[in-house]
C-alpha cells in the first residue's frame, strides 16, 4: 500500500507545506523591517502580514491548479497566477484592517488606519507578485527538470526494448546455424561408415539437450559457455581424434560473468570448420580467458590451423558475435583477429564488464 507524501496536500488547489513554510518566513522578514513603519506592535504587524500573505498564497496556488474556462486560452498562465495574486491583495489587506478596527465603519473613520491599509496594499503587490514570478520561475526549471528525466527514462526504456529485440535476432540467426553445422557433422561420419558415428550421435544428441535451454538465456554467464564450449571440442574430438586438441583456460574469476548464449561457441565452431579440418595435419584450439588490472576482460580461441587467407573476408559469425558482444558490453567492445607466428589463428574478444550498452 502506497503512504501518502506529508508534504503533498489532500486536494490540488491548496498550497504543499513547504510553500506555507516559505511564506511565513517571507511574512516574519516584511514584519521584522515594516513594524517602524506602521508604528504598530511587532505580534500584530505579523499576525496581519501572515493573514495576507497567506491568501495571496491561496490565489497562486488556486490560478495554478484549475482551469478558468471563461479566459481565453491564449492568456499565458502565469500572467493568470500573477493578476490572481495581485487582485487578492487588497482585499486580504482590507479584510486584515477591518478585523482589526473592529468593523467596517471603524475602519472608515480611523483614518491612521487608511493610511496602514494603503501602505500593507503597496507591500503586498510588491512583495507578492515578486514572489509569485519567482516561485513561477522555479516551478518552471522543475517542471522542465522533470520532463526531461521522464523523457530520459522513456528514452531507455526504448533503448532496452530494442537492444532485447536486437538481441533476440541474432541470437535466431546463431542457432539454426549451429545446429545445422552440427548435424552436418554426424552426416559426414555417418556416409563415410565410420564406426564412431553412433558414439559421436549419442553425444551430440546429449549435448543438444543440454545446449537447447541455454540458447536462448539471457543471463547465461562464461561458465556455461565454457561447458559448452567444451562438450562441443569432446565431440569434435571423437570425430578426428589424431587430428585435434584442445584446451580450456578461464580465470576462476570470470566463471560467473555475463556473457551472451553461444557467442564464444561461434568462434570454437569456426576454428574447427575453417581452422582444423581443412587443414591435412589437424592441429590444436585454446580457449581461454583472463582480466587485466583495469578490469578489461580479453576472451580468445586460437588454433594451429590453416590461418586466413590473404583474401578472406570475416563472415556473418563474426559479424554476429561483434554484434552481441558490444550489444551486451557496450560499443567499445571489439573482436580483432591476430594471425599466429607459424599458422593458425587467433580471435580476441575484448571487453569492459562494467560497461553495458
Amino acid at each position: 500500500m502506497k503512504t501518502a507524501n506529508p508534504t503533498t496536500p489532500r486536494w490540488p488547489a491548496l498550497p504543499r507545506l513547504r510553500q506555507i513554510a516559505v511564506v511565513f518566513i517571507i511574512s516574519l522578514l516584511i514584519a521584522w523591517v515594516t513594524t517602524p513603519v506602521f508604528q504598530s506592535p511587532f505580534s500584530l504587524v505579523l499576525k496581519r502580514t501572515t493573514f495576507i500573505a497567506m491568501v495571496m498564497l491561496l490565489a497562486f496556488t488556486f490560478s495554478g491548479t484549475w482551469r478558468l474556462l471563461w479566459l481565453p486560452r491564449w492568456i499565458p498562465r502565469w500572467l493568470v497566477r500573477v493578476t490572481a495574486v495581485c487582485l487578492l491583495a487588497p482585499f486580504a489587506s482590507l479584510t486584515a484592517y477591518v478585523a482589526i478596527a473592529g468593523g467596517f465603519m471603524n475602519f472608515i473613520r480611523a483614518n491612521n488606519l487608511l493610511s496602514g491599509f494603503a501602505t500593507s496594499t503597496i507591500l503586498a503587490l510588491f512583495f507578492g507578485s515578486l514572489v509569485a514570478v519567482a516561485a513561477i520561475k522555479r516551478e518552471d526549471k522543475q517542471r522542465e527538470r522533470a520532463d526531461r528525466l521522464q523523457l530520459e527514462l522513456e528514452k531507455n526504456a526504448l533503448e532496452r526494448e530494442v537492444l532485447d529485440a536486437r538481441l533476440r535476432l541474432l541470437q535466431a540467426q546463431i542457432e539454426p546455424h549451429f545446429l545445422f553445422n552440427t548435424l552436418a557433422n554426424v552426416q559426414a561420419l555417418v556416409e563415410a561408415g565410420s564406426e564412431n558415428a553412433a558414439p559421436v550421435l549419442r553425444h551430440l544428441i546429449a549435448y543438444l539437450r543440454a545446449a537447447m535451454p541455454r540458447l536462448n538465456d539471457a543471463e547465461a554467464t562464461l561458465e556455461n559457455e565454457m561447458q559448452l564450449v567444451s562438450a562441443y571440442l569432446e565431440i569434435m574430438h571423437m570425430r578426428m581424434p589424431d587430428r585435434l586438441q584442445f584446451e580450456l583456460r578461464l580465470a576462476p574469476e570470470l566463471k560467473g560473468l555475463r556473457f551472451p548464449a553461444m557467442a564464444l561457441l561461434t568462434l570454437v565452431e569456426n576454428a574447427v570448420r575453417h581452422g582444423i579440418d581443412p587443414s591435412t595435419e589437424g592441429g590444436s584450439i585454446e580457449v581461454g580467458g583472463k582480466q587485466d588490472a583495469n578490469n578489461i576482460v580479453t576472451l580468445w580461441v586460437a588454433d594451429t590451423g590453416i590461418g586466413m587467407a590473404e583474401t578472406a573476408i570475416p563472415g556473418t559469425g563474426l559479424a554476429n558475435v561483434k554484434a552481441r558482444l558490444q550489444a551486451c558490453f557496450g560499443k567499445d567492445a571489439r573482436v580483432d583477429l591476430h594471425e599466429q607466428t607459424l599458422h593458425g589463428l587467433r580471435v580476441e574478444l575484448i571487453f569492459h564488464p562494467e560497461v553495458k550498452a
